[in-house]
Parts: C-alpha cells; sequence; structure tokens
C-alpha cells in the first residue's frame, strides 16, 4: 500500500499540533484555536485509522499511531523500516 497519504497527514498532525500550543503559550487567539482544534483532531483520527487498516503494521506500529503529535511519524518509521519488526528487542534475554 501507498504510504503518500499517511506521510502527509502525520506532518499535518505535528504542525497542528506546534501551531496550537505556540497559540496557547503566545496569544491564544480564539480563531486560531476554532479552526487548529479540529483539524489537529480529523488528522489525527485519521492517521490512527489509516495505520490500523495497514496489513503490514504491527500490533507496536499501530500503538505507536495512537499517541498525539508525533505518533504518526513514529508509525511511518516503523513502517519504513519492517526488517526492524522481526528482530527481537535488544532488552530481551535469551537463554
Amino acid at each position: 500500500m501507498n504510504l503518500r497519504h499517511l506521510r502527509i497527514s502525520a506532518q499535518g498532525e505535528l504542525i497542528s499540533l506546534i501551531i496550537l500550543l505556540t497559540n496557547l503559550a503566545t496569544a491564544h487567539l480564539k480563531p486560531v484555536s476554532s479552526l487548529m482544534g479540529p483539524t489537529h483532531g480529523c488528522v489525527y483520527l485519521f492517521v490512527v485509522v489509516t495505520t490500523w487498516r495497514l496489513e503490514q503494521a504491527t500490533t507496536v506500529t499501530r500503538a505507536t499511531a495512537v499517541i498525539p503529535g508525533i505518533g504518526g511519524l513514529l508509525a511511518l518509521r516503523r513502517l519504513d523500516r519492517p526488517h526492524l519488526a522481526d528482530q527481537p528487542s535488544e532488552d530481551v534475554i535469551r537463554p
């Protein structure tokens, strides 16, 4: 499956969160909050649903997509390197 839509929405998710937090820390303008709040929510949901519908996404990748703001980018990172999902973690103690 082509990940182009997921890439665009993951970047939009991060950018909208940065705009929301910057607005909150500075002027706190209501029109910016009114526009970016729903935008961020819609893009966040699109990232989560799109990631969960991918066949090649593992359980960890799907759980990573749920993290607000950077979850989409982290999920894309895991999807770009499928060979990492097959390897055991370094923290696992082998007998």
